[in-house]
């Protein structure tokens, strides 16, 4: 059965962080949805590209989700993070030991939700200081039980290719990167 993935976008989010785990998880048969906090499908990227997304957050169940995303990206990040309905989710879907994920500024979200208490994390060099409960790391990706947490847009790839791998497995993300033509030395 394929893998159910959701990723929220509101206006601001970090181009690349949000859209290259889209494309990856894409090509690795995931069915990733594309979820607007708005009461619109339209959304502007903090580079100013406008796309559409596949649903708006009221139209989503997501009982049948294997993992939630967020990008990070400003304002974007500020944005899901006062969004109560996406909190709320993200905080029920953690407690019941669902795969969570952040990349840049977003691993902030997840320490003040209490997602990261003990725990591994890594984060945008700006949020590091913020992420207070965590055990801090300069690795581009960590991988701590049901948390996954990313540093920014360069390691954005190596990000989308762990969350594969968590997902559909390592031949799968190994895959992925060489059809990307993407180093497989390194995989999280």
């Amino acid at each position: 059965m394929m893998s159910k993935v959701y990723i929220f976008f509101a206006d601001g989010f970090e181009d690349i962080e949000g859209l290259t785990v889209v494309d990856l998880m894409r090509r690795a048969g995931i069915d990733i949805q594309t979820v607007s906090i708005k009461e619109t499908k339209e959304i502007r990227t903090s580079h100013g590209i406008n796309l559409l997304t596949d649903a708006v957050f009221g139209e989503c169940d997501f009982s049948d989700a294997d993992m939630l995303v967020i990008p990070g990206g400003m304002p974007g990040t500020r944005y899901l993070e006062e969004y109560k309905p996406l909190t709320d989710l993200l905080g029920d879907f953690y407690r019941k030991g669902g795969k969570v994920a952040a990349i840049c500024a977003a691993p902030g979200v997840f320490e003040r939700l209490g997602f990261l208490k003990g725990r591994n994390a890594t984060s945008y060099p700006s949020v590091m200081e913020q992420l207070t409960s965590a055990k801090t790391s300069l690795e581009p990706v960590v991988v701590d039980g049901n948390v996954t947490t990313s540093r920014g847009l360069g390691t954005a790839i190596d990000f989308s290719l762990s969350l594969i791998r968590q997902l559909e497995g390592r031949a799968k993300a190994e895959k992925i990167a060489e059809e990307i033509v993407y180093s497989t030395e390194i995989f999280y």
